[in-house]
Parts: C-alpha cells; structure tokens; sequence
C-alpha cells in the first residue's frame, strides 16, 4: 500500500518534469510575469486599501458635516400644548443630496417628522451619536428651541450604496489593472527572453550546420557582449579548432597509412612475380612429392599475387591514385573478360551482349570489374544458371549490367555486400572478399556508380548495373545525332 507522502514526492517530480521541459525563454519570462504580479498584487492591495479607507473617511466626514450644517439651519416646531416638537422647518436654502433621508425624533427618541416622504425607515432610535444600521450612515445631533427650550433630535441618513459601488469599482479596476500588468509583463518578458536568446540561437544554428557539414573548420558568431554566452561561443570555438586539427592528424595518418599499403603492395608485386616464375621452372623440372610440393606452393603464390594485386587498386583508390587512361571500348574489355573466365564457366550459360560503349578508363581496372562481376555470379550461383553480360550506351552513359536467374543475395548480406572482405555464404575459400569492393572502387574511381538489385517476394536473380559517363566525343556525338 503507498503511503500519503509518496504520492505527494511523486507529484512534485512530476511537476518538476514538466517544468524542467519547458524552453528557457518560457522560464524566463514566466518567472518574471509571476514576480512582477506579485508584486502588483501587493500594491493593489495596498493601494486598495488605502483608497477605500478614503473613499468612506471623506463619506463620513460630509454626512457629519451636513447633519452639523442641517442642525444649525433647521427650527423646531412646537406644539403649544403639550410643549413637545411636531416638525422642523428649513431656514435659508435647503441643502439637496441624493437618496439623503432626514427624520426628527423627541426626546423619548419617538419619530415626529420624516423627509422625504415614503423614505424607508431607519429603524428604532439609537442613542450614539453615529452608527451604521439598514445600509445607511445615520448621524444624530440634538437641535432646540430658544423661546422654550424644547429639546429635539435630528437625524441625517445617507445610504451605503453609493460607497459600495465605488469601491467595487476601485477593487474591479485594480484586479484588472494586476492582470493586464501580468499579461504585459509576461510578453514583454518573452521579447526581451527571445531578443537574449537570440545569440545562443545563432549559436545552435552554426552547430547544426556544422553536424551536418560536417566542417569543423566554420567559426562559431561571438556577440559583442562579454557575457556567459560570448564564453560558450569561446569554448565551441576552441573546441571545434581542437576537432579541426584532430581531424587533420586523423586523416593526415590515414593517408599515410594508405600510402604505405599501396607502396607495400606495389613492392610486393616484384618479389611475388620473382617467386611465382621460379616454382613455375620447379613444377617443371621436380617429380613425384617435389612436384606436388612445388604446384601447391605455386597455388598459393598466385592467390598470394591475387590479393596483392587486389590490394593495390583498392590503396590506389584510397589515395586517389589514378592509372593511366585512355578511350576504351567497354563492349570488347566484356568480351576479353568472358574469355578468360570460359574455361571455369562449366555448366553456367553464359550469355553475352557487347555494345559499342566508349569510356575513358584504365582498361587493366575496367577488365577487373568485369571479371569480377562475372566471376561473383558463376561462383555464387548453381550449375545450369544462366548468366547474362550486357553493355549498353544511352544518353551520353556507359552501363555494364551483369544478371543471373540464381537465387540471388541473402537479406542480412544485402546492404554490405561492398564491403571489403564479406563473403557470401556460397564462397568456399575460393575469394578473399574484396571483389564487389573492386568494383564499386573502380566505378567511383571513373566517375561511375554500381547498384544492386536482388530478388523479392518470390522472384529471383541477382542483376548488377555499372553507370560510367561515356568519352566526351561520343557524347558530342550522341549529342549531334539526336
């Protein structure tokens, strides 16, 4: 069972979350708009209070003031008789005040006379000489006749009404006056919070900038203030300077890293071309376990010179190293390729469909992707599959496309089939998983791109399409004939 205080703590971090998701500029000017409200709040109040305390201080003193003066003013009228008051009589001008009602009362407090007629009744008589009864302000003075010295006492009443409703009127005003004031108060807040807010805005947008740039060389805008937010822009620019320069060591390290893999492998070739003749001479010349000895290592020395020679162009295309090129028929580096690769076709139907496409290249890396391409269908696909190379030039383009009808490429293997050294599961040692590496080097290294297109929700095969822009005169051409 959860205890009271719990629930409490709970709804206080609750509280404390939705506070802490506001923006800053919000915290900013409502924690200004709820000071500045109290603080009208306490003025208004006080300043209510005052004003009411007035506005009744000055009501009293007139009633006072116009009782005193109607006492003065007025005769008593007497009754010969029984020598007691029967009216009184004004003299000079009447005094004239709205809703005002004056009675006179003898001296046992019996009402004698009322003015204005049909006034309501103020009650029985109260001996204090002011008093607050019915809604009305009721102030008493004694009047008297001078011949006979008959006492009697006036009473002026004037309604509470009118006080009432001025000082709702006061109290309406401030309430409304506090409110506004806040309402002032929390949008100018949010001016002033948007306009001070404005550096560390500019400061987020060069950052987005620079995340998607990816350029840390960019300098972050300084306000001309030295405030807190001139220090933030400080440290992001020093920061991004240390990045900078992190980076620069960073590539500067891999491009000599690069560098030396493609020397290595170029130095390479010598020795291993050395080695490979020698076993050949020994293959020859040996018999019986030498022999067999002999053609293994010399197996091993050629896969040893495929690798190197793979590692060679992907360094060359990591440093930007182009080989030298020239205007080359794509069509006939196909054919070249399909006649090397015939004998290990075997029951593979290999179909081919070489167009006239003249590209500037280097022709030994064009005949390695088309090599490669081929060989990756024949060596992942089963026998009977057949396999189709075409070579295509449409507008001003060169397209290599290699297809086949075989199962095609596993999903998982999909997305990093480009990726060095990923082997499919159909490869059984006979590649070191670099061969679609090559080719998409390659095609980049042209100014040419490779896509994949493998089979779903039942079809099948697997078709790679190599795009490389056409030599610049038979795009002329292309461009003449249409």
């Amino acid at each position: 069972m959860a205890k009271p205080g719990s629930s409490i703590r709970s709804a206080g971090r609750a509280t404390f979350s939705a506070l802490d998701r506001l923006p800053i500029r919000w915290k900013l000017a409502g924690g200004s708009a709820i000071l500045t409200l109290a603080i009208l709040c306490a003025f208004a109040g006080i300043v209510g209070a005052l004003i009411t305390q007035s506005i009744r201080s000055d009501f009293n003193n007139e009633t006072a003031s116009l009782a005193s003066e109607l006492a003065e003013r007025v005769e008593v009228e007497i009754d010969a008789l029984f020598q007691r008051p029967t009216g009184i009589s004004p003299r000079g001008a009447p005094t004239t005040t709205e809703g005002l009602v004056v009675r006179v009362l003898d001296s046992r407090g019996v009402e004698v006379d009322q003015a204005p007629e049909g006034a309501p009744g103020l009650g029985p008589f109260i001996r204090q000489r002011t008093v607050e009864t019915r809604g009305y302000r009721i102030e008493s003075r004694p009047i008297s006749e001078e011949s006979s010295g008959v006492r009697a006492i006036l009473q002026v009443a004037r309604p509470l009404a009118a006080v009432e409703a001025t000082t709702a009127r006061v109290q309406i005003f401030l309430v409304v006056g506090v409110l506004a004031g806040g309402v002032f108060a929390l949008m100018a807040g949010l001016a002033v919070a948007r306009r001070a807010m404005a550096p560390v805005a500019a400061l987020t947008a060069t950052t987005r900038e620079i995340a998607t740039t990816r350029d840390p060389t960019q300098c972050v805008p300084r306000p001309a203030a030295h405030d807190e937010v001139s220090e933030l822009a400080g440290t992001l620019d020093e920061m991004l300077q240390a990045l900078a320069a992190s980076r620069e060591e960073t590539e500067a390290m891999l491009r000599r890293q690069r560098e030396f893999v493609a020397d290595a492998s170029h130095e390479l070739r010598t020795p291993l071309t050395s080695v490979l003749a020698n076993l050949e001479l020994l293959a020859e010349t040996l018999d019986g376990d030498r022999e067999d000895a002999a053609r293994s290592a010399l197996r091993s020395t050629r896969r040893m010179g495929r690798l190197v020679a793979d590692l060679l162009l992907l360094a060359r295309a990591d440093v930007g190293r182009a080989a030298p090129r020239a205007p080359l028929d794509v069509g006939q580096v196909l054919v070249e390729a399909a006649a090397e690769l015939e004998p290990v076709a075997g029951d593979h139907e290999l179909t081919l469909e070489p167009a006239r496409g003249i590209v500037e290249g280097s022709h030994d890396e064009l005949l390695r992707l088309a090599l490669n391409l081929m060989e990756n269908a024949l060596r992942h696909t089963p026998e009977g599959t057949h396999v189709r190379a075409a070579v295509e030039a449409p507008d001003g383009h060169v397209t290599l496309t290699v297809s086949d009808d075989g199962p095609g490429i596993p999903a998982q293997v999909r997305e990093k089939v480009f990726e060095r050294f990923v082997r499919g599961e159909g490869d059984r040692g006979g590649s070191f998983g670099l061969g679609l590496s090559i080719v998409r080097a390659v095609a980049q290294a042209h100014g040419g791109e490779v896509d994949l297109t493998s089979p779903t929700d039942g079809d099948r095969g697997t078709r790679f399409t190599v795009t490389l822009p056409a030599h610049a005169e038979t795009r002329a051409l292309v461009g003449a004939d249409a």
